[in-house]
């Protein structure tokens, strides 16, 4: 097979999904506070005596209601906390996976000497902001990740700067030097010498397994336990393809939601998307008996789909990231079915027209729900493209170009819905909750 991607800009696109696809734990919101509370205490040297965290209000939103990995605790004052005591930067967002019970311990009682102040960044257009500073003798350091949940963007001590990138904050060069289309990411999964792209099976070996261990536990709302189940449900729904699919997709989600110490490959800077655009590919391919070869370029067609949508809307928005990923494992699933280039263009305008406006309020257990709303769209989506069914350009904000589509949709996400975000996020912080 004849690549039609060139070399060079192979590589971009290569570089792009290593930057977008990497492994989380945790919900990456939070966990992005604690690694850039983790920075800032590294800079200063010497453990916090206090520490202020000024936060955008969809970072806010998407770290209230989750729990943290390995502390059965929920919310930001333990995840910064733990960054100061036993974050280390260079774990990215695994910036936790050395707690103990230990240093959850010695967490709670910082948390409950009250040296953390966390509020609100007034006056920021961008969505994915933090400011984290820790003050100890005399000293402080400051440090800011923007546009991207390990993108750093300033570091200081006292009055000295060590780095400020804050000028191209809004946006990670890299990303925006790849200048993606539907066709591109097409052509890409599909033409790429397969040992160039074999390392997105590291996605199918994380992602399955946290929905394997999920199901040994009881985490958060247990949807993909239940839906695994023998009772009720398989009475209902049957035991086929597309309740393995939901199962393991909404299983995972508990996990990672409830806090278990368990990692996911994310996609976008999102865990949840990350599951998303892996496992409703994994197991179609695995239930159908699809070739490795078949699996891997489907899933890398899922991913850099979940990008390609990603890099218009923005890391976060008042639209929920699993609209985007679903789209991504439509596209696979479709590619799986033996689906070209035109169906799988279908499978995302059916996508687009049909989950487009699912709000996001923040990431929560509940989140299975949703991820399970998305992939059971996503199989839907794949078999009506399948047939060469597609809704129509007179229908709705889908246009004949399927990326004007995509343009709408993440229109509609990062501009449209911006009034709906701060609305979202009021409720969330004046509910009157017993």
């Amino acid at each position: 097979m004849n690549c039609k991607i060139p070399k060079e800009e192979r590589n971009r696109i290569i570089s792009l999904i290593h930057q977008e696809v990497v492994p989380a734990i945790g919900c990456t919101e939070p966990i992005a506070v604690a690694l850039c509370v983790a920075k800032a205490a590294e800079i200063l040297g010497m453990r916090p005596e206090k520490i202020t965290v000024l936060l955008s209000a969809n970072i806010l939103k998407n770290a209230m209601g989750v729990g943290i990995p390995g502390t059965d605790m929920i919310g930001l004052p333990i995840a910064i906390a733990l960054g100061a005591l036993i974050g280390k930067p260079e774990y990215q967002l695994e910036v936790l996976k050395d707690c103990t019970p230990e240093s959850v311990k010695e967490g709670k009682k910082m948390v409950d000497s009250q040296i953390i102040d966390i509020r609100l960044k007034e006056d920021i257009e961008e969505k994915l902001y933090v400011e984290a500073t820790c003050e100890a003798a005399g000293n402080r350091a400051t440090a800011v990740i923007s546009g991207g949940h390990t993108n750093f963007v300033f570091a200081c001590r006292n009055d000295n700067t060590i780095f400020d990138k804050r000028s191209a904050a809004s946006s990670q060069a890299d990303t925006a030097s790849v200048d993606l289309n539907l066709r591109k990411v097409y052509d890409f999964a599909t033409t790429t010498p397969l040992e160039e792209i074999r390392f997105i099976l590291e996605a199918k070996r994380l992602n399955k397994q946290a929905a394997e261990r999920s199901f040994q536990g009881n985490y958060g709302h247990a949807l993909g336990k239940m839906l695994k189940g023998s009772g009720t449900e398989q009475r209902i729904m049957g035991n086929n393809t597309f309740t393995h699919i939901l199962s393991y997709t909404s299983a995972a989600c508990d996990a990672r939601m409830a806090g278990a110490m368990i990692p996911v490959m994310s996609n976008s800077g999102s865990g949840n998307q990350g599951i998303a655009a892996t496992l409703p590919v994994v197991i179609y391919a695995e239930d159908n008996h699809k070739s490795k070869e078949e699996l891997i370029r489907a899933l890398t067609l899922s991913h850099l789909t979940a990008i390609y949508i990603k890099q218009n809307m923005g890391k976060l928005s008042a639209l929920c990231g699993c609209v985007v990923a679903a789209t991504g494992s439509s596209c696979g699933i479709t590619y799986l079915m033996g689906g070209h280039y035109q169906q799988v263009s279908f499978a995302v305008q059916n996508m687009i027209a049909n989950l487009t406006g699912m709000i996001c309020d923040g990431a929560k257990p509940s989140c299975a729900l949703k991820l399970t709303s998305g992939v059971s769209m996503a199989v839907l989506s794949a078999i009506l493209a399948i047939e060469n069914k597609c809704v129509t350009s007179v229908e709705g904000i889908i246009e004949d170009s399927v990326d004007l589509s995509i343009r709408n949709l993440t229109q509609i996400g990062s501009v449209g819905m911006n009034e709906t975000d701060k609305l979202v996020l009021n409720i969330m912080t004046h509910k009157h909750c017993d």
